[in-house]
């Protein structure tokens, strides 16, 4: 069980970089991701069968969803091969093959043991400008459902989620929408965006998603994690996010704050800087509570440790951040809790357009 709305942050295999599973949980971490193609390289389903399933594996209490792989169609387009069977896939490791099928992707998923488990799809770069291929992935995402449904040996005790394919394009979205809508399955995602489109088109793609996707059913737009997308999706109606942003952000020195979005922690403005990274933060995370930005600026310069807190920090942000959207939700001042969170995040309220528009369409005017 899991309140939402709600972020993942992701374990690719099995951990968040730089944090334990006990710093997750201290954080109110209700679920973390992680990935089948990777997990099924490293350490390999045997393994995870044998350990009793990632949850013992890991010492993870709390939930897990697993992804199906089927990103790295994207990620690792190089060193992959797509056909009806499946995608082949060059280990990036020792470069032997791996064919990830429908079936296989299921297999691997219920020796891991995550709670909800994503069917694998035909994934597409928003980006890219080939049709054709949106056509023919759209069309495969739906004949995989059913290949994976059928191969599907834990239903009653992992949750199978269906994503949305078609790009950009509203025709392709809506035969995809329909077809895994009839399928019945426990929850819905929005797959194939923050590929680097147009925000102006990502956020119409996620409202019409949302606006045929079942109210009674989680609703997860795959890959979104930076603060102000999270803001405007679950005005949009989704449920649940992932991404890497906040770890990954982390180690390059960046911090995520409520006033102006995000500091460079390195930069030499901070040096002599004696206050915390975010105000906000000080009662319920223990990286703002304990040092300040000048201790952090010099340490990101010389300690791994620095990384090490700042994804602590990030992390919090965002389990701060959604925490507040939900109590908004539940005492009915969410409009209210938008727009005093995009005041300040946003210097001067100058509000990227796509933003403006997004929230205008569910009827809060910035």
């Amino acid at each position: 069980m899991a309140n939402t709305p709600i972020f993942m942050p992701v374990g690719t295999q099995g951990t968040v970089k730089g944090l334990t599973c006990k710093q997750l949980e201290d954080l109110g971490c209700e679920i973390i991701l992680g990935n089948t193609y990777h997990l099924g390289l490293r350490p390999g389903p045997q393994i995870l069968e044998d350990a009793g399933g990632l949850h013992k594996f890991m010492n993870w209490k709390r939930n897990i969803l697993t992804d199906s792989g089927g990103f790295q169609m994207v990620s690792l387009l190089d060193l992959a091969d797509i056909t009806e069977e499946g995608v082949t896939f060059q280990s990036p490791h020792d470069g032997s093959q791996m064919l990830l099928t429908p079936e296989q992707s299921m297999s691997i998923q219920n020796n891991i043991g995550g709670d909800i488990m994503m069917a694998l799809d035909d994934v597409i770069s928003t980006v890219s400008t080939d049709m054709q291929r949106f056509e023919e992935a759209t069309w495969r995402t739906l004949r995989w459902i059913d290949r994976c449904i059928k191969s599907h040996k834990r239903p009653t005790q992992q949750n199978l989620f269906g994503i949305v394919q078609g790009g950009l394009d509203e025709r392709l979205r809506k035969i995809c929408l329909d077809g895994l809508i009839k399928r019945n399955l426990p929850g819905y995602a929005i797959g194939g965006l923050s590929g680097g489109e147009e925000k102006d088109k990502f956020w119409r793609v996620v409202s019409l998603c949302t606006d045929y996707l079942p109210e009674n059913k989680p609703r997860y737009c795959m890959g979104v994690g930076y603060p102000e997308d999270l803001v405007v999706c679950v005005a949009l109606g989704v449920d649940m996010f992932d991404c890497v942003y906040p770890s990954r952000t982390a180690r390059f020195g960046t911090a995520l704050v409520h006033d102006g979005g995000t500091m460079k922690v390195k930069s030499n403005a901070y040096r002599d800087d004696f206050t915390s990274l975010d105000p906000q933060l000080e009662e319920s995370c223990m990286v703002d509570e304990c040092y300040t930005r000048s201790f952090l600026h010099n340490l990101c310069k010389v300690e791994q440790t620095g990384s090490q807190l700042l994804t602590y920090h990030n992390i919090a942000f965002q389990m701060h951040l959604m925490k507040h959207v939900r109590e908004s939700i539940v005492d009915g001042s969410f409009e209210k809790f938008v727009k005093d969170f995009m005041f300040n995040y946003f210097p001067k309220q100058k509000y990227p357009e796509w933003i403006v528009n997004a929230l205008s369409s569910v009827g809060i005017n910035l």
